[in-house]
């Protein structure tokens, strides 16, 4: 069963979407799935497209409630992306599926996964994080700051009524979230870090990055000639299926 409401954010009306067991009992398990950034262009509508699908099939198989909200700029959620909106997003997003005996988890993608990685150091209701295909270094992976200013600008992620950040704060504003930092603090809570090994955006290299930086106290899962749209792969989600099992 795939529920579908809004929840205001800031100036921001988020989509939410909370998937739950048809099939078998519901646990006290919640994951709440972090979408990426779009750069291409027009991309901003479609990038959680595949997310509510996916929750309900995680929902299914596993149990657990699982959650999608696609963030300010994003598909039909209103507001423009900037790092700050989109932490105070995915708070709001915790706060609504919160309720006693719950344990939550988050699983990004991208730069989702650094969101929620970030996040999660600070949140102590976060019981785990999975982060697939998500950049380590984010300063190589933001690159040429009026580049990436100009690629978001035409991805759809900027509503006309909130302006983007200039590109210079834009880029310090991504490149503040200190994801290897946030990696080595985050166990003994769960971590599970999955990547494609033929990944063109953030290289595999990144994977191995984030799991020496938790000192090998992370599930590192390198999908074989996989690349960097790895919510599609159903090798992705038998890794996350197993993962949820685990922590039952």
């Amino acid at each position: 069963m795939l529920d579908h409401e809004h929840l205001d954010s800031g100036s921001s009306r988020l989509d939410l979407r909370i998937a739950s067991a048809t099939s078998r009992p519901v646990s006290d398990h919640v994951l709440i799935l972090v979408h990426g950034l779009p750069r291409a262009h027009g991309m901003g509508r479609q990038a959680a497209g595949l997310l509510p699908e996916l929750a309900e099939h995680l929902s299914n198989e596993s149990g657990w409630v699982v959650a999608t909200g696609t963030l300010s700029g994003v598909g039909t959620s209103t507001g423009t992306f900037s790092p700050d909106q989109w932490r105070l997003d995915l708070a709001a997003i915790i706060d609504r599926l919160d309720e006693p005996g719950r344990r939550i988890s988050l699983a990004g993608f991208g730069l989702g996964g650094a969101l929620a990685l970030t996040h999660a150091v600070s949140e102590e209701r976060i019981r785990g994080v999975a982060t697939f295909a998500t950049p380590a270094h984010l300063d190589h992976w933001v690159g040429d700051a009026d580049a990436f200013h100009a690629a978001l600008t035409t991805s759809g992620v900027v509503d006309p009524l909130v302006p983007l950040l200039d590109a210079q704060a834009l880029h310090s504003a991504i490149c503040a979230m200190d994801v290897l930092a946030a990696a080595s603090v985050l166990p003994p809570r769960r971590f599970l870090i999955g990547h494609g090994s033929d990944d063109a955006e953030v290289p595999a290299s990144d994977a191995r990055d984030l799991y020496a930086a938790a000192d090998g106290r992370a599930e590192l899962r390198i999908i074989q000639s996989a690349g960097h749209w790895l919510r599609a792969d159903p090798r992705m989600v038998a890794t996350l299926l197993g993962w949820l099992d685990r922590h039952r």
